[in-house]
């Protein structure tokens, strides 16, 4: 098949499917594209009002200050840390948190979660965790249940989301991070979600988790918090966003009470490049 012809085969695939969502294509709302530093960023977060992103594995352990109306970095934060496979990034009032866990081929043995301090006066401390469900360890390059993208930090907790490629499901898991020694993080529900999530955030009683299927196409689920830390218990809302083809390969969400800022990494096929992207969804336009 030529490239036009798999481009509109890929296309019409991606159109017939999202059918079961509403549309809510991103494209019109991109701010601008994110400098050539940014090339890979994995994750978004708040801290005291300003947005915070990372770059993921094979690139440095810096976290990047950008600007929420511009994307431009604005502060770069050297962490001295060793970035394995960062993707996600999180904060709470002391603390930015980054989960090193990707796990693309399911052969990972050394999970963990990095807690960095503000200040800078005191060091960094590692959160090792695994999945006490996980008892293959072989190479199931994505194909396999036990990679992660995602992660909130909620109620003096954090929560992992997992990528999950071969059930097209995630599952919640929650790790404390006041433990130093290699914890089991503790699996609290799934949820069959139709596409492998890369990023999470959490506002006004909603998480939401973004991502996208192996046929490019893009999405974001809003789920209503039912009860303290426990989101699958109803259906969510379900938006179409777009194609990476043309909007990048999105690996980031964070929200507060404007709307929804979101980040895609450079997105590469025989058909073109998708340049690395950062977008704004006013609230009123999902809510």
């Amino acid at each position: 098949m030529n490239r036009l012809l798999l481009f509109f085969a890929l296309l019409l695939f991606a159109d017939g499917f999202a059918q079961q969502a509403d549309f809510l294509k991103i494209g019109r709302y991109r701010v601008a594209y994110l400098s050539d530093s940014l090339k890979e960023t994995s994750g978004l977060t708040f801290r005291n009002g300003k947005l915070y992103t990372i770059n993921d594995g094979g690139n440095s352990s810096e976290i990047f200050e950008i600007e929420k109306s511009s994307g431009n970095v604005l502060k770069t934060i050297k962490t001295g840390l060793k970035n394995i496979d960062w993707e996600a990034i999180a904060s709470d009032s002391l603390y930015f948190y980054t989960g090193d866990f990707g796990n693309n081929a399911g052969t990972r043995k050394d999970l963990k979660i990095y807690k960095i301090p503000y200040d800078n006066n005191s060091a960094a401390q590692e959160i090792p965790f695994f999945y006490p469900e996980q008892q293959d360890f072989s190479r199931k390059v994505i194909n396999n249940d036990f990679d992660a993208e995602a992660m909130i930090v909620l109620n003096g907790k954090i929560h992992v989301f997992t990528k999950e490629w071969a059930s097209k499901s995630t599952t919640h898991y929650v790790v404390n991070p006041e433990l130093a020694d290699n914890q089991a993080a503790e699996k609290t529900e799934s949820f069959r979600i139709g596409f492998v999530v890369t990023d999470a955030a959490y506002f006004d009683g909603k998480l939401f988790l973004i991502g996208y299927t192996k046929n490019t196409e893009v999405f974001l689920s809003v789920f209503n918090e039912s009860e303290s830390g426990v989101f699958f218990s109803q259906q969510p809302k379900k938006y179409y966003l777009g194609s990476s083809l043309s909007i990048s390969q999105i690996e980031g969400i964070e929200v507060d009470e404007n709307g929804a800022y979101i980040s895609g990494e450079e997105f590469r096929t025989p058909l073109g490049t998708a340049k690395q992207a950062f977008y704004f969804i006013p609230a009123d336009k999902f809510r």
